[in-house]
């Protein structure tokens, strides 16, 4: 793998270092040729599939994400005929980079509006051309390329040193069961940490079941691992972990670990990279203190055209943006009141007003920002006092979908 790219760094991170007492290491994948672990995966099974006699066949990848990219610049580095396949509705951003990762050696087809269709329409071509399917991450020899990960991170600690605590994210579960199976024996088995997003916890509700289980609902937000059904191989590398090893991460916490990391180091984490680290900061600062801890980072490939969103889920996670719809009296002044209700600190974020005639009141729709959560506790006293109807929709997840 070496001819291929350098090992990614494993750096030691003096700001969490020093905020929770303990060794924060970090394992930069974000800093790969793609900006992302798979690269490893999809080299491993290449590798493997030449060496087998597959070179004179085409390589066949579904993927709108970080697989894609890994499998365009193997493709590209082995001089393989590809096919990506990618939903119609792919931002035009990761098209260009896997167009660019794979040059003249991949093709890109655009197929169904949803990735299921997508995966189907790449099977189907497979078995026309009799081509060569390559998986995101289901597979032994994907498995075995992602757990190079692993050994990095033993040959680049100091001497000596060995890992307390491994804290991994986990979408369709290639990195974990690697990881997991070469640092058995060498982490304590406790010290395994994996997370979810809270809207895709495939691992989790499987160990919980006792077997696999295909999620009915998932939240795309987290899209490097936001995935329905964990892989039956990497299932059955991880289905002994206690269930209290997994975490689940809300979106909107692993929006407040991007913000941060942007604006204080400068790193530039995509949600699916940015778990490991919110997983840290929700553990009791005490489970850390004193500990070797290793989160891996896993992706950066982060759309800038997403921040505007990523920064408001932050602050509403943060208690520092909330959203009310109020009841209104129409009458002169009474803006003018209400705007006497806010505290110093309070800033009016959006403000819809609907008049509608022949009514005594009308609606609003106000969001609001302030430099501290308790101000809002004021806020609330000062709408009771003032006998003005309100309804915190924060929290409401169709109105916010909706209306925020």
């Amino acid at each position: 793998m070496r001819s291929l790219f350098p090992a990614t760094p494993l750096q030691l991170n003096e700001h969490l270092s020093a905020r929770y007492g303990a060794d924060i290491w970090l394992k930069r994948e974000d800093l790969s040729p793609v900006r992302s672990y798979k690269i490893r995966g999809a080299f491993n099974f290449f590798r493997k599939a030449i060496a087998e006699g597959a070179g004179g066949k085409t390589f066949v990848c579904a993927s709108a994400g970080n697989h894609a990219q890994g499998f365009a610049f193997v493709c590209r580095y082995f001089g393989v005929p590809g096919v990506v396949f990618m939903p119609v509705t792919t931002p035009q951003q990761k098209i260009d980079k896997t167009r660019i990762f794979g040059a003249e050696f991949i093709t890109i087809k655009l197929t169904g509006d949803f990735f299921d269709q997508c995966y189907q329409a790449a099977r189907d071509h497979v078995e026309a051309i009799d081509g060569v399917m390559v998986p995101p991450f289901d597979h032994a020899d994907i498995i075995e390329g992602q757990a190079t990960v692993a050994a990095e991170i033993l040959q680049q600690l100091p001497e000596g040193t060995v890992p307390d605590m491994v804290v991994m994210p986990v979408g369709g579960g290639g990195l974990a069961a690697g990881i997991t199976g070469y640092l058995d024996g060498v982490v304590p088995t406790s010290g395994f940490i994996f997370t979810e997003p809270a809207g895709a916890p495939s691992l989790k509700r499987s160990i919980e079941a006792g077997r696999l289980v295909t999620l009915t609902k998932v939240d795309n937000f987290v899209d490097g691992a936001a995935v329905a059904r964990i892989g039956e191989l990497n299932f059955a590398a991880l289905e002994t972990f206690p269930t209290e090893q997994v975490m689940l991460m809300p979106e909107n916490a692993i929006c407040v670990t991007i913000g941060e990391m942007l604006n204080v180091e400068g790193v530039v984490l995509e949600p699916a990279g940015a778990l490991s680290l919110t997983a840290i900061a929700a553990m009791d600062p005490e489970v850390l203190r004193g500990k070797t801890v290793i989160a891996v980072v896993s992706g950066g490939n982060f759309d800038f055209e997403r921040l505007p969103d990523v920064k408001e889920r932050a602050m509403r996670y943060a208690g520092l943006k909330k959203y009310f719809i109020l009841r209104m009296p129409q009458r002169p002044g009474a803006l003018r009141d209400f705007l006497n209700l806010l505290g110093p600190d309070d800033d009016i974020a959006r403000f819809e007003y609907l008049k509608k005639t022949a009514r005594n009141f009308g609606s609003v729709l106000i969001g609001i920002e302030s430099k501290a959560p308790e101000n809002f506790a004021q806020l609330v006293a000062n709408f009771e006092n003032a006998a003005i109807g309100f309804e915190d929709i924060t929290e409401n997840e169709i109105l916010a979908n909706l209306i925020i």
